[in-house]
């Protein structure tokens, strides 16, 4: 949806604090992600994670695929361009010649075979070619996010998301509650660790949800995957609307409107029980490691989605997002898909400015994520103009 350019300060901001959000809650999960929460006790005391330590490598403040993954998302949805932007203003209404969803999902994985590409190869590989006609790496290899040399690294990319990206021929996606044609049987985080960029500028709720379907199912088949996916992506977009967000308990009331949406899909049944869960026990008085292991591991997507939104619901406030994602982190399981997941939240709903300066000092593409969410927010205002130089950072878009 087009917004007016007396919105831009404020939209700017809430896209900057879903993608920075998210990648702090990835780099301060990454360290312990494997890790049982007795082993993390070990190594950093009762407490856990306090703040932000070194990896393996001794390195403070490093993405992982997560990250990676949902910035290709947003560069995916800048080159479908007036796509993602424009469309009917209401139910009933009609544009002429309007692109299908399908049309955004084929953006959005040719952005995802981008960054497989960085997968493959330890920095940006030359566009060359003795055929008259493009292959498909120089159809893949364009773009400014591709020539970022710090995304060529490999952190533990799901299986699933890299043999998904592997199978040819493309497949179309099926309808919600059916399995996919593309890892039918898999559910895994890989879906929702990735969408919340659809929930941003989406043009209802609805669309968000289909869209991350969509595009969930290029890596993963399972209904649960690709729902949870759809879910995180409504919920998203229900927390960048005004009527929402300005209201009391903002966060909870859309998780409800999400749940009640989810609800309307079939096969909803596993996602819907795990966000129940998370909701009940946000209700049942102080927070701890061991509520948070009672949800699961977050291996598998619905996990992941309730994980975050139970540490969203008990510290919703700004001021609380360093103990938001400190208690997202702090278990046995997939710590950074889920601080990933509940710094998007916590992000989309305050802006950058919760996000804590002393974290983001060191945070890994730090200027890279910012470019790229400011670009997102200003092709969302009204007048945008494109440009030879956007063209050049985004072909086609």
């Amino acid at each position: 949806m087009r917004r007016s350019t007396d919105d831009l300060p404020e939209y700017r901001s809430r896209v900057r604090g879903c993608l920075l959000g998210g990648a702090l809650g990835d780099a301060l999960g990454a360290p312990v992600e494997f890790e049982p929460i007795r082993r993390i006790r070990k190594q950093y005391g009762l407490a856990g994670l306090t703040g932000l330590v070194a990896d393996w490598r001794g390195e403070v403040g490093l993405i992982t695929d997560d990250t990676q993954m949902t910035l290709f998302t947003v560069e995916g949805l800048i080159r479908a361009g007036r796509i993602t932007v424009d469309g009917p203003a209401h139910e009933g209404e009609t544009v002429a010649e309007e692109p299908t969803l399908t049309e955004e999902t084929a953006a959005v994985r040719r952005a995802y075979l981008r960054w497989l590409d960085t997968q493959q190869h330890s920095a940006p590989l030359p566009v060359s070619s003795t055929s008259s006609a493009p292959s498909v790496n120089e159809m893949v290899r364009t773009g400014r996010l591709r020539e970022q040399k710090w995304l060529y690294s490999k952190r533990a990319p799901g299986n699933a998301c890299l043999s998904g990206l592997r199978h040819q021929p493309e497949s179309a996606p099926v309808s919600p509650g059916l399995p996919g044609p593309v890892n039918p049987d898999s559910k895994g985080c890989g879906t929702v660790m990735r969408s919340a960029p659809f929930g941003l500028r989406a043009r209802s709720a609805r669309h968000a949800f289909d869209l991350a379907v969509e595009c969930a199912q290029i890596t993963h088949g399972h209904p649960t995957g690709y729902l949870a996916a759809g879910a995180f992506a409504a919920l998203v977009h229900f927390l960048m609307e005004d009527e929402v967000r300005r209201g009391a308990e903002p966060l909870a009331q859309a998780v409800r409107k999400a749940m009640d949406l989810l609800a309307t899909y079939p096969s909803h049944e596993e996602t819907t029980q795990a966000l129940h869960a998370a909701v009940s026990l946000s209700a049942t008085g102080d927070p701890s490691p061991e509520k948070v292991g009672s949800l699961g591991e977050a291996w598998v997507a619905e996990e992941a989605l309730a994980i975050a939104v139970y540490c969203a619901l008990v510290h919703p406030e700004p001021g609380d997002f360093q103990r938001a994602l400190l208690l997202s982190v702090n278990h046995s399981g997939d710590s950074d898909s889920t601080g990933a997941v509940c710094g998007n939240l916590l992000g989309a709903l305050h802006g950058e400015t919760a996000l804590p300066a002393e974290w983001l000092a060191h945070l890994e593409g730090r200027d890279a994520i910012v470019e790229l969410a400011d670009d997102f927010a200003a092709q969302s205002v009204d007048g945008h103009e494109v440009t030879e130089a956007w063209l050049r950072k985004y072909p086609g878009a």
